[in-house]
Protein backbone atom coordinates (compact mmCIF):
# COMPACT_ATOMS: atom_id res chain seq x y z
CA UNK A 1 0.00 0.00 0.00
CA UNK A 2 1.32 3.45 -0.93
CA UNK A 3 2.20 6.00 1.72
CA UNK A 4 -0.20 8.87 2.33
CA UNK A 5 1.88 12.00 1.82
CA UNK A 6 1.18 15.55 2.99
CA UNK A 7 3.09 18.04 0.83
CA UNK A 8 4.04 21.34 2.47
CA UNK A 9 3.87 24.74 0.76
CA UNK A 10 7.59 25.02 0.05
CA UNK A 11 7.54 21.92 -2.18
CA UNK A 12 4.66 23.35 -4.24
CA UNK A 13 6.46 26.68 -4.56
CA UNK A 14 9.54 25.01 -6.04
CA UNK A 15 7.23 23.31 -8.52
CA UNK A 16 5.30 26.43 -9.56
CA UNK A 17 8.13 28.97 -9.45
CA UNK A 18 10.38 26.74 -11.59
CA UNK A 19 13.68 28.37 -10.73
CA UNK A 20 17.02 27.19 -12.02
CA UNK A 21 17.81 25.04 -9.00
CA UNK A 22 17.67 21.30 -8.82
CA UNK A 23 14.94 21.71 -6.17
CA UNK A 24 12.33 22.52 -8.82
CA UNK A 25 13.10 19.26 -10.59
CA UNK A 26 13.07 17.28 -7.33
CA UNK A 27 9.72 18.82 -6.33
CA UNK A 28 8.23 18.04 -9.75
CA UNK A 29 9.45 14.44 -9.63
CA UNK A 30 8.23 13.93 -6.06
CA UNK A 31 4.75 15.31 -6.76
CA UNK A 32 4.48 13.35 -10.03
CA UNK A 33 5.62 10.15 -8.31
CA UNK A 34 2.95 10.55 -5.62
CA UNK A 35 0.14 12.00 -7.77
CA UNK A 36 -1.40 8.57 -8.31
CA UNK A 37 -1.13 7.77 -4.63
CA UNK A 38 -2.66 9.81 -1.88
CA UNK A 39 -1.38 13.40 -1.67
CA UNK A 40 -2.85 15.54 1.07
CA UNK A 41 -2.68 19.28 1.62
CA UNK A 42 -4.58 21.82 3.70
CA UNK A 43 -6.25 25.11 2.91
CA UNK A 44 -3.28 26.73 4.65
CA UNK A 45 -0.98 25.22 1.99
CA UNK A 46 -3.21 26.52 -0.80
CA UNK A 47 -3.32 29.99 0.79
CA UNK A 48 0.44 30.16 1.37
CA UNK A 49 1.20 29.03 -2.19
CA UNK A 50 -1.34 31.44 -3.69
CA UNK A 51 0.04 34.33 -1.65
CA UNK A 52 3.59 33.65 -2.84
CA UNK A 53 2.45 33.38 -6.47
CA UNK A 54 0.75 36.78 -6.12
CA UNK A 55 3.93 38.22 -4.58
CA UNK A 56 5.91 36.83 -7.52
CA UNK A 57 3.63 38.65 -9.98
CA UNK A 58 1.92 35.57 -11.41
CA UNK A 59 -1.17 36.39 -13.46
CA UNK A 60 -4.47 35.47 -11.81
CA UNK A 61 -5.33 32.89 -14.48
CA UNK A 62 -2.06 31.06 -13.73
CA UNK A 63 -2.76 31.24 -9.99
CA UNK A 64 -6.23 29.78 -10.56
CA UNK A 65 -4.75 27.00 -12.73
CA UNK A 66 -2.25 26.19 -9.99
CA UNK A 67 -5.01 26.04 -7.39
CA UNK A 68 -7.15 23.84 -9.66
CA UNK A 69 -4.18 21.51 -10.19
CA UNK A 70 -3.69 21.15 -6.43
CA UNK A 71 -7.38 20.39 -5.91
CA UNK A 72 -7.33 17.90 -8.79
CA UNK A 73 -4.50 15.73 -7.48
CA UNK A 74 -4.83 16.23 -3.70
CA UNK A 75 -7.17 15.56 -0.85
CA UNK A 76 -7.67 18.85 1.01
CA UNK A 77 -7.79 18.71 4.81
CA UNK A 78 -10.36 20.92 6.52
CA UNK A 79 -9.34 23.12 9.42
CA UNK A 80 -10.84 22.07 12.74
CA UNK A 81 -10.81 22.63 16.48
CA UNK A 82 -8.95 19.33 16.88
CA UNK A 83 -6.16 20.49 14.53
CA UNK A 84 -5.78 23.79 16.41
CA UNK A 85 -5.57 22.00 19.78
CA UNK A 86 -3.22 19.36 18.42
CA UNK A 87 -1.00 22.12 17.00
CA UNK A 88 -0.86 23.70 20.45
CA UNK A 89 0.33 20.42 21.96
CA UNK A 90 2.95 20.06 19.22
CA UNK A 91 4.27 23.57 19.88
CA UNK A 92 4.49 22.80 23.58
CA UNK A 93 6.32 19.51 23.06
CA UNK A 94 8.59 20.35 20.09
CA UNK A 95 8.77 24.19 20.02
CA UNK A 96 7.55 24.35 16.42
CA UNK A 97 6.42 27.69 15.02
CA UNK A 98 2.70 28.42 15.02
CA UNK A 99 2.27 27.81 11.27
CA UNK A 100 4.50 24.72 11.15
CA UNK A 101 2.55 23.19 14.04
CA UNK A 102 -0.71 23.70 12.13
CA UNK A 103 0.80 21.98 9.06
CA UNK A 104 2.04 19.04 11.16
CA UNK A 105 -1.29 18.71 12.96
CA UNK A 106 -3.15 18.83 9.62
CA UNK A 107 -0.91 16.13 8.15
CA UNK A 108 -1.36 13.92 11.22
CA UNK A 109 -5.12 14.51 11.21
CA UNK A 110 -5.20 13.37 7.57
CA UNK A 111 -3.57 10.07 8.58
CA UNK A 112 -0.45 10.76 6.55
CA UNK A 113 2.64 8.59 6.82
CA UNK A 114 4.98 11.29 5.48
CA UNK A 115 5.06 15.07 5.78
CA UNK A 116 7.18 16.20 2.81
CA UNK A 117 8.80 19.57 3.49
CA UNK A 118 12.10 21.36 3.39
CA UNK A 119 12.30 23.38 6.56
CA UNK A 120 11.34 21.19 9.49
CA UNK A 121 13.14 18.51 11.49
CA UNK A 122 14.08 15.87 8.92
CA UNK A 123 13.29 12.30 10.02
CA UNK A 124 11.43 13.42 13.16
CA UNK A 125 8.71 10.90 13.89
CA UNK A 126 5.44 12.21 15.28
CA UNK A 127 3.05 9.38 16.00
CA UNK A 128 3.09 7.17 12.91
CA UNK A 129 4.12 10.06 10.64
CA UNK A 130 7.68 11.03 9.73
CA UNK A 131 8.82 14.47 8.57
CA UNK A 132 10.90 14.09 5.42
CA UNK A 133 13.11 16.69 3.73
CA UNK A 134 12.83 15.50 0.13
CA UNK A 135 15.85 17.61 -0.87
CA UNK A 136 18.26 16.05 1.61
CA UNK A 137 20.48 13.49 -0.06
Amino acid sequence: MADKVFIDSNIWLYLFLQDETNKSKIAEEYISKNANNSIHISYQVINEVSNQLVRNDFKEDIIRESIEYMFKICTVCNFSKEIILSASSLREKYSFSYWDSIIIASAASSGCDILATEDMSDELKIGRMVIKNIFKQ
